[in-house]
């Protein structure tokens, strides 16, 4: 699964769980939701596990639930959890250091990114997982 599609997959699971009052979830039936394979889940569940923020039951009513209540996880604990690899691609060659472009595009890059993602923080720090499961029951 690709790095942008794990972000709004995990936010997905979670949500389910959230809206399960407890009961737990398997992959399959989340799979189901998602439109996706249930291996694809059972990654995501594995990810999330490893932060805390789910819990898997054993058993032939097994499942996933949330670990936490929604009023305490943040979108951004969710992010954090699924990607590896937060940090936004530069270039994958050095550019041309001869190039008055090509020398000075990196550092430029590099600051606005970093303010991008201070702000996609700050607002991913501040979202509950309470208020998405907010939002869906308020479309139904």
């Amino acid at each position: 699964m690709s790095k942008n599609c794990r972000f709004a997959v995990a936010v997905h699971t979670c949500t389910l769980l959230g809206m399960s009052d407890g009961q737990p979830l398997t992959s399959d039936w989340i799979a189901g939701s998602v439109n996706t394979n249930p291996v694809v889940i059972r990654r995501l569940l594995s990810s999330l596990a490893k932060a805390g923020l789910v819990t898997s039951i054993r058993g032939s009513n097994g499942g996933s639930v949330l670990a936490q209540l929604p009023e305490a996880i943040t979108l951004l604990d969710i992010q954090r959890a699924v990607d590896e690899d937060t940090e936004p691609a530069l270039h994958n060659q050095p550019p041309n250091q001869k190039c008055p472009v090509g020398r000075g595009i990196q550092p430029v890059l590099r600051r606005v990114i970093d303010r991008a993602e201070a702000a996609r923080e700050a607002v991913l720090s501040t979202t509950l997982l309470a208020e998405v499961i907010t939002g869906i029951k308020a479309c139904s």
